[in-house]
């Protein structure tokens, strides 16, 4: 039984990350992108997204590597492989043993231009290009240009066996924004070394619950099934999405430089029911978590404000999930609610540093 090990939510090419490859692609070169798997096993395969493609992608060839091992990956029994577009291709399994909080590399050679690549800007850790085939290339010396974004790869299967796997499903929050890059401190990375649990990342920075955005993707209540009821092994959602609405909402009273619709309460609480009907159809369990508070950011105000705490109280008080964590609270200055506390703070008083990840993983952990 294949379970979900690792996971990241495809966005559609974008110029507005750097520097990232997602507008140029790829063409007679090797891409190689290292993921830390949640879970363990003897056995892996690979997806590739082109989720937002407009024509086919043609993958030359394939490897996957741990531990200073380059094993080559078959597509139904070949080398080579097309991802459709708006589509996605399955690796066949492959001999390959890996253990959870493990790095794995997985390399990809073009033989032919992509075209722009689907890709997750936010990786918080570096992938690495180079010219020509260079899926052999255990020590990575022909690599000389480095992103810290992901491409066409959006999940990590391993016979793990498991059937318990968490998805954390939300925006920056839970991309890991705010923690430091290369060291695995987001507070999914957390809660599997404290669960012990497969834990899937299923966060895009920017991205909001009810809108599409050509920078941040599908909007939340489309997407939950391509990034997590149709990823095997996984059994709880939770849910820490809704801040972005709420403070990229034009207002009068704070303007924003990336305008959505002005959003209430009850709009927010709708989308929250669409996830919550489509977790239990999928058989998931699902736990809410409350807004962290974000006074002092960008995306503060005073309709920012009262939308935030109508929705908190709808998180903490309608018995609608099967189990609600308080982050607001939690995470709030102990001089000022609506602030996040000093101690757990990035610097732009929105998102968490590694410390405040750490403490989010650790109070989650306690409703699993």
């Amino acid at each position: 039984m294949f379970t979900t090990v690792w996971t990241a939510s495809p966005q559609p090419p974008s110029e507005g990350f750097t520097p990232n490859w997602s507008r140029e692609g790829f063409w007679r070169q090797s891409l190689r992108q290292v993921v830390r798997l949640s879970a363990g096993g003897d056995r892996v395969r690979v997806r590739l997204s082109h989720a937002y493609g407009t024509s086919p992608v043609r993958i030359a060839g394939a490897s996957a590597g741990s531990a200073g091992t380059s094993t080559r990956l078959t597509f139904a029994g070949g080398p080579d492989t097309e991802i459709p577009a708006r589509g996605e291709v399955v690796s066949d399994a492959v001999p390959l043993a890996v253990a959870a909080g493990e790095s794995m590399t997985v390399t990809l050679y073009f033989d032919t231009a992509t075209g722009p690549a689907t890709f997750h800007a936010q990786a918080f850790t570096t992938s690495r290009r180079g010219e020509g085939d260079l899926l052999d290339d255990v020590d990575g010396e022909g690599f000389d240009a480095a992103s810290e974004s992901w491409y066409f790869l959006s999940a990590v299967e391993a016979d793990a066996g498991r059937t318990d796997g968490v998805a954390l499903f939300g925006d920056s929050l839970t991309d890991g924004f705010g923690s430091t890059p290369g060291a695995d401190r987001r507070w999914s990375d957390t809660l599997a070394r404290l669960t012990g649990r497969p834990v899937l990342n299923a966060g895009i920075g920017g991205n909001l619950l009810l809108n599409d955005s050509s920078w941040y993707g599908e909007k939340g209540v489309h997407r939950l099934r391509r990034d997590v009821l149709d990823r095997p092994g996984t059994d709880t959602l939770v849910v820490l999405l809704g801040l972005n609405d709420i403070g990229f909402s034009e207002t009068d009273e704070q303007p924003t430089y990336k305008p959505a619709p002005v959003v209430e309460a009850d709009e927010i609480v709708a989308g929250y029911r669409q996830l919550i009907r489509q977790a239990r159809q999928g058989g998931l369990r699902i736990v809410g978590c409350t807004l962290l508070p974000f006074a002092g950011s960008d995306h503060w105000g005073e309709h920012a404000a009262k939308v935030s705490h109508e929705v908190n109280e709808w998180i903490r008080c309608s018995g609608e999930y099967d189990a609600v964590v308080d982050l607001q609270r939690l995470m709030a200055d102990p001089q000022d609610p609506d602030r996040l506390h000093p101690a757990y703070d990035f610097g732009d008083h929105l998102h968490p540093n590694d410390e405040g990840y750490e403490v989010m993983a650790e109070a989650v952990s306690a409703v699993l």
